[in-house]
């Protein structure tokens, strides 16, 4: 689908604040009420808007340390693959996984409450996975930029 600028519009205001009313957002992009509703509607239709959500500061949550984990596959067979993938995809700690090109694998972000449920993490889970030959920490000493908007130009 390609976005006009309009569509630009309604997502920037809506990455911004994802609880506006429909007559709020239509008004700050300057459409109708009704318009704006069919647009979003298509947007959430094509995939575009996959999801609405709530940001939450991790800190204050309680989930104190976060992770940078670097992970190599000692092999790269399809089944060992789909069972790292699936493996992951199923522990909550996990925010975010790439399959990237580089030195690792895959690069996961991980939140948990601290060093020993991080130790546990690794021990319980991550070492264990069938396939791993190389697993890397980086521990994240202070978040510098945090952001999930895409940077939308009109």
């Amino acid at each position: 689908m390609g976005l006009e600028n309009k569509d630009r519009l309604l997502l920037t205001e809506l990455q911004r604040d994802g609880r506006l009313t429909m007559q709020q957002l239509a008004e700050r992009v300057g459409m109708s009420t009704s318009a704006c509703w069919r647009r979003v509607k298509a947007l959430e239709t094509d995939g575009v808007i996959s999801r609405y959500t709530v940001i939450v500061d991790p800190r204050k949550a309680g989930f104190g340390l976060s992770s940078m984990v670097h992970v190599s596959l000692a092999r790269h067979e399809q089944k060992d693959v789909d069972h790292f993938v699936r493996e992951v995809s199923r522990h909550p700690e996990v925010l975010e996984c790439y399959a990237t090109s580089g030195e690792a694998d895959f690069h996961l972000r991980v939140v948990v409450e601290d060093m020993d449920a991080y130790n546990r993490f690794l021990d319980g889970f991550i070492f264990k996975l069938r396939g791993v030959s190389q697993v890397r920490s980086n521990i994240v000493l202070k978040e510098i930029k945090s952001d999930t908007a895409l940077p939308f130009r009109s």
